[in-house]
């Protein structure tokens, strides 16, 4: 299994919509808001790399209010 954060920055005011949005995909383990330069932080899983980029990230990068994501792949040391 493939785990990452994604750091999200939204429009102004739509950061409570997009969360209860994005912890609705599948894949979606965990959706918060934050508060610094990014407003949401969100803990997504996939069977793969493939799918964690092209299932998961793709979906939370078509919510409208999105102007900026920065994805954080977890890796085992």
């Amino acid at each position: 299994m493939v785990q990452a954060y994604i750091l999200i920055q939204t429009e102004v005011g739509r950061s409570t919509s997009i969360v209860t949005e994005i912890a609705q995909i599948p894949g979606v383990t965990l959706a918060e808001d934050v508060t610094g330069p990014y407003d949401i932080i969100a803990r997504i899983e996939a069977p793969s790399v493939d799918e964690l980029g092209q299932g998961v990230i793709a979906k939370i990068q078509d919510v409208k209010g999105i102007t900026r994501t920065l994805t954080c792949t977890v890796v085992k040391m």
